[in-house]
């Protein structure tokens, strides 16, 4: 299943006042792995940077002012998240200024529906506790220490972490590659058998099969048991 990991940098906190996308940033993830496929673009708000806004995210309004407008990008960004579920941290936030960017330009607003949000879901799995991001990475040991300022695509790259162990996809993914599997055919088809992470040590001595050798050299000249010996012997 595909899946984008979605974050978004703006001028402020609300939309409706004026507040505008400064940057997006995606993910793409398919069966919970992601799969190095990335969306990211900064974009000019065409409204000056507030002070408070800079200091969590350091996007100037002098750096922003050559990026491209929303209009510029937003096929290519809707092209790349397709119809996939979004997975987003407090999603009702980065999908407020998604529509309202998308309603500035006359265009569908994407369905809350699609939304995957991993603030609720680790809420409910962390009941009574901070779940900001920073502190989920703390909690499932992930390395954020390029996290100085938030970013669109390192914060949808760290979410992406987040999410795998929110839904305990990695534990099964670690399950899933220490097992290698080998498979028995019988009369009723063939079933699947997981083989041990470390084999057995071997209960036959070199004494053992020299023994066995030699019993087999009195047997005659072609004794079934040769064909059932190493190349070697």
């Amino acid at each position: 299943m595909r899946e984008i990991v979605l974050d978004t940098e703006t001028t402020g906190l609300d939309p409706l006042r004026g507040d505008r996308l400064v940057e997006i940033g995606c993910i793409e993830i398919f069966n919970r792995m992601p799969t190095g496929q990335t969306f990211h673009r900064y974009i000019n708000p065409e409204r000056d940077m507030p002070a408070e806004a800079f200091a969590v995210h350091g996007l100037s309004t002098e750096f922003l002012a050559s990026k491209p407008l929303f209009t510029e990008v937003v096929e290519e960004f809707l092209e790349f998240i397709g119809d996939a579920p979004l997975v987003i941290h407090n999603a009702s936030f980065d999908i407020s200024f998604i529509n309202a960017e998308l309603d500035r330009i006359k265009r569908q607003p994407i369905s809350r529906e699609r939304l995957i949000d991993t603030l609720l879901l680790a809420r409910r799995k962390h009941p009574g506790v901070s779940n900001r991001l920073d502190d989920l990475c703390s909690r499932y040991a992930i390395d954020n220490s390029r996290r100085t300022k938030h970013g669109a695509l390192l914060d949808a790259e760290l979410l992406a972490e987040v999410y795998i162990d929110l839904i305990g996809a990695r534990q099964s993914q670690l399950i899933l590659a220490s097992e290698t599997r080998v498979t028995i055919t019988s009369g009723i088809g063939e079933t699947p058998r997981r083989q041990r992470e470390v084999p057995l040590a071997p209960r036959i001595t070199d004494a053992d099969r020299e023994a066995h050798r030699a019993f087999i050299a009195t047997l005659g000249d072609k004794p079934i048991w040769n064909d059932f010996l190493p190349a070697a012997v």
